[in-house]
């Protein structure tokens, strides 16, 4: 168990702000979310992918789409999710 995940945060608690940042901006930008989420989630939540880019953990990534239902999309060229109701 990682220290992040022995302090209580979980990745479903990840989601839920990112999920409640998009319904109140409209927005969130993906390199907005990886600093949030590495400052007051930790690192245990953040990967480096095949790209060199940091990314979300997929966990992170199952529970947002479980949360979400749809009502986010991912905007490929701008590199952020918008709400689409």
């Amino acid at each position: 168990m990682s220290e992040e995940q022995s302090a209580g945060k979980t990745a479903k608690q990840v989601a839920e702000w990112m999920v409640e940042e998009i319904r109140f901006r409209g927005i969130l930008r993906q390199e907005e979310a990886i600093a949030h989420v590495r400052e007051h989630f930790g690192e245990a939540f953040i990967f480096v992918n095949e790209n060199g880019n940091a990314s979300l953990e997929k966990e992170v990534k199952k529970e947002f789409r479980k949360l979400n239902k749809g009502r986010i999309a991912w905007d490929r060229d701008g590199f952020m999710w918008g709400w689409i109701g």
